[in-house]
């Protein structure tokens, strides 16, 4: 069949990399893929929000599956505008993809079907919200309601610091409209884990645990980003915890959407916080997670494309994915100034080494005749496997040591926080 997979980022290359395995799969295509992609598939010129133009497209190269990537398209109604014109996607409509375009819609929704989360308050008025600040207890954290790119939460210690975000993005408008209602949310300090499963509406296959690293700097200190590198399995997720978060989010989320009349078709997130060993949802995504979508896929042993298209037509496969059982680590390459102001258009060095232990899979780049450059802030996923995380995240730091472009940095931590579950008690 023909594959059409909408997005450019470290994960839709990780997608790209998978699918072209797969001998399901005769032509695949991207839009607008990056240095990495471009390489696996045929290129379409089309923005991942242009519904109409990607519909077009789907029908004229008889387009048999598309996965989508990001959120914006699926909050855009893409998925639901491509079943109507009768083809098979991967990904939920407008109406499921409110549970991360909208996180006041993601509060009420957990709060009204018993999923653990965070107390919070929304606020649509900036005066409301300063209000509130005086005598809330800190630290808290805020959060744009809308889509920020991963970059509308932060964790304020204080009141100062609260202030001057809601000054920053409700009334300077610093994310637009995204901005104009803020969730304002209790601090939960703990371990925080992704766990992200696939589901045709009505049955879950459940990927293995992963942690991502938003924040920018080691000791996770500095501004949130879309995440800095990531790790699986995720050791603080024993199977005690796993059966609670199976039955407490992942059980009631899927009953509460049947119950909202919500056709969920495609991977769901659920980011969670592990305090003194209860699970809570930080927030869910309505895809697949990056960077945790690089060593996921590098782990899966099964062909991806039975799986997708079983979810598609709402009829998931009987039984499980397979999946080594080697620990993978992804350590993520950004631009300088990230997740600010960057700096681009830097040639890329070291590229072209081996790798046999992995795969560098590529987010914000872009050919500029033989030479491949930054083009966003994150630029790089490096993934390997290893015997055991500490060999894994080796392996990627090693690769890492030989790649360099202008202003390019990276967390030298990612892993911290596994590497002490697994030290000798």
């Amino acid at each position: 069949m023909n594959v059409l997979v909408v997005g450019n980022g470290g994960r839709e290359h990780a997608l790209t990399w998978r699918l072209r395995q797969s001998p399901l799969v005769e032509r695949l295509y991207a839009t607008r893929p990056n240095a990495g992609q471009a390489a696996l598939c045929e290129a379409v010129d089309l923005s991942p929000t242009d519904v109409a133009g990607l519909v077009a497209f789907a029908d004229r190269s008889d387009i048999g599956l598309t996965v989508v990537g990001p959120e914006a398209p699926l909050a855009a109604g893409l998925a639901d505008a491509l079943r109507a014109a009768g083809r098979r996607v991967v990904g939920p409509g407008a109406a499921g993809a409110r549970l991360e375009s909208s996180k006041a819609f993601s509060k009420d929704f957990m709060v009204r079907h018993g999923i653990p989360t965070a107390a919070s308050r929304t606020f649509d008025d900036a005066g409301a919200a300063l209000a509130h600040l005086e005598q809330a207890p800190y630290p808290l954290v805020l959060k744009a309601d809308g889509l920020a790119a991963g970059k509308g939460v932060a964790i304020c210690p204080d009141r100062a610091a609260a202030v001057a975000w809601i000054q920053e993005v409700m009334q300077a408008g610093r994310f637009g409209a995204a901005g104009g209602r803020v969730v304002v949310e209790q601090f939960l300090a703990g371990e925080e884990v992704s766990v992200i499963v696939l589901t045709d509406g009505r049955r879950v296959v459940a990927l293995p645990t992963s942690q991502d690293h938003k924040a920018r700097d080691d000791g996770d200190r500095g501004p949130n980003t879309g995440g800095m590198g990531a790790y699986s399995p995720a050791p603080v997720v024993t199977p005690a915890l796993w059966e609670r978060i199976r039955h407490e989010v992942l059980d009631r989320s899927l009953a509460g959407l049947a119950a909202d009349g919500i056709d969920f078709r495609g991977f769901l997130y659920a980011g969670l916080m592990i305090v003194n060993g209860d699970p809570y949802v930080l927030e869910y995504n309505v895809r697949l997670g990056d960077p945790e979508t690089q060593q996921l896929l590098l782990r899966l042993a099964s062909d991806l494309v039975p799986w997708l298209v079983g979810c598609a037509d709402g009829a998931l496969p009987a039984g499980q994915p397979e999946w080594d059982p080697r620990p993978a680590a992804c350590v993520v390459l950004a631009s300088g100034g990230y997740p600010e102001a960057i700096s681009t258009g830097h040639p890329i060095h070291g590229l072209d080494a081996p790798f046999p232990e992995g795969v560098v899979f590529h987010a914000g780049t872009r050919r500029e005749g033989a030479t491949v450059v930054n083009s966003g802030g994150r630029v790089l996923g490096v993934t390997a496997l290893g015997t055991d995380l500490p060999r894994a995240l080796e392996h990627a730091y090693a690769r890492v040591r030989g790649i360099s472009f202008e202003g390019g940095f990276c967390r030298s931590d990612i892993g911290h926080k596994a590497l002490k579950h697994l030290e000798p008690r």
